[in-house]
């Protein structure tokens, strides 16, 4: 077991872009298993058009609803198409699919949308943090705590 309490593995999306996923626990991201098929023949029926399916949304987990799925993997699948290997953090559902190019542009803006996010949010939470800081070190200086040997 590694004394690291989390790994980083590194995503390039089709756009370019970079991405790192930290994973903050150790549990494996396995495939789900496949559905029981039944044994018994489904009754015939009518053939009835086939309803379009709706567009799935990538950033979505079907299982938990979680809006926090993010790619582990992708590669080219052929002309418009990508392969995408998608986790949720919450269930720790994962699973391969085949994409169309829109899916997938769809997903990056979602992504891309979840990272200004986390910047902007990271940003608030370091300019608060510098923000004690500097109280702390200005009331230490009224105190005449700051001495020449603190440098």
């Amino acid at each position: 077991m590694s004394a690291e309490p989390h790994h980083i593995r590194r995503v390039q999306l089709p756009g370019g872009k970079v991405i790192e996923v930290v994973y903050l626990d150790s549990a494996p991201v396995t495939e789900p298993a496949p559905a029981a098929v039944s044994a018994s023949p489904a009754p015939a029926a009518a053939p009835t058009p086939a309803p379009k399916p709706a567009r799935r949304e990538l950033h979505v987990c079907p299982r938990c609803q979680s809006k926090l799925v993010h790619p582990i993997d992708w590669s080219e699948a052929g002309r418009d198409r990508w392969e995408v290997l998608l986790r949720c953090p919450e269930c720790e559902w994962t699973q391969t699919g085949i994409f169309e190019q829109a899916v997938v542009d769809d997903f990056d803006r979602e992504l891309d949308e979840g990272m200004e996010v986390l910047v902007r949010d990271l940003q608030h939470l370091t300019h608060a943090n510098m923000a004690e800081q500097v109280e702390r070190f200005v009331a230490a200086l009224h105190r005449d705590q700051i001495l020449p040997s603190d440098f």
